[in-house]
């Protein structure tokens, strides 16, 4: 797939920005529309042109797609944190549902049909099998789950009332980073686990705290199903891919379907790095559940996509690269 405009939604962030440089590489022309409330110029870097404007500013929208005929948009922009979904439900409904809406809205205006869309495990809630298949029940346990649920259901409803042609891309727990250097994974506050053990193994904070250790599992700590950027941002082109090609619309969980507890990981960034991860054992959070496995079978099958980057050490290995860069704090390059 070469020559066509895709605008990528949020694509100065984490796995936007590595997904444009994809897409670039591959001979797409990228452009980037991102408010920069959470991304980064500097991970956007030269992988497309970059608009800074919001999905809440739907004028600004209509101008870009006024002057500019896209054939697809690849949507990455949202809030992500669980506890602050919480604490503040109106500001994720508002920048995820509404924003989403003006977006679908502006696309529908000037006939842009196709849409692949950053969803979440977290549309499962807590499961009632693993591996998690996407015929699973769709159950979120809070705001930010529910959020990328109802976005789901306007996309379907959007097709059946308009032609709208979608593919959700059902995240497990992205990590790593680009393997040239180029971005990674750059949140503050940071809550995820593999930059939050690098950051304690190279004293950028004081410890980890682990969030339980009696759980139902052969350690006593939770399981997760770990899957590296990189093989994210194929799947995201695959799909793009798969709608120029005629594929219907589908949901696709995106996991290396293989599950590494909260020690594993550590003791794997302790194996990488050569460095101790200073740790504390705090109380469980509200929800989180004892495993949560992939199954990937569906895109693997439809898609033909296949994990090429995501064994553990991989993972890490990236990752540690990118948090070594010079200057890089946490939060800032």
């Amino acid at each position: 797939m070469s020559d066509i405009k895709v605008l990528v939604v949020g694509g100065a962030g984490y796995i936007g920005s590595t997904t444009s440089y994809l897409l670039t590489e591959n001979g797409f022309d990228v452009h980037i529309l991102d408010n920069l409330s959470t991304g980064y110029l500097e991970l956007a870097g030269d992988s497309g042109l970059l608009y800074e404007t919001d999905l809440l500013a739907p004028q600004a929208m209509h101008n870009i797609f006024e002057e500019h005929e896209y054939q697809a948009v690849l949507h990455f922009a949202a809030f992500i944190e669980v506890g602050q979904s919480v604490t503040d439900p109106l500001m994720y409904y508002r920048n995820n549902v509404a924003g989403t809406i003006n977006l679908l809205d502006v696309m529908r205006t000037h006939n842009v049909k196709n849409l692949v869309f950053s969803s979440t495990a977290a549309v499962y809630g807590n499961p009632l099998e693993t591996p998690i298949t996407e015929s699973h029940p769709l159950a979120p346990i809070n705001p930010y789950g529910w959020s990328k649920r109802m976005m789901e259901q306007i996309f379907a409803d959007c097709q059946r009332g308009w032609g709208l042609n979608s593919v959700c891309l059902r995240y497990f727990n992205a990590a790593g980073a680009d393997p040239l250097g180029r971005c990674g994974e750059w949140h503050d506050p940071e809550s995820h686990l593999v930059p939050l053990a690098l950051q304690a193994a190279m004293k950028k904070r004081d410890k980890l705290t682990i969030f339980g250790n009696d759980y139902d599992t052969a350690d006593g700590t939770c399981v997760r199903d770990y899957i590296h950027v990189t093989d994210l941002a194929k799947a995201h082109m695959l799909a793009v891919d798969y709608l120029f090609s005629g594929g219907k619309s589908a949901a696709f969980n995106l996991g290396s379907e293989t599950g590494y507890s909260v020690k594993e990981v550590i003791e794997t960034v302790e194996k990488v790095t050569g460095l101790e991860v200073p740790c504390e054992i705090g109380e469980r959070r509200e929800g989180d559940p004892a495993v949560l496995v992939a199954s990937s079978e569906a895109i693997r099958k439809r898609l033909g996509w296949k994990r090429e980057h995501s064994d553990l050490e991989k993972i890490v290995q990236d990752a540690y690269n990118w948090h070594k860069r010079e200057g890089f704090c946490g939060g800032r390059i």
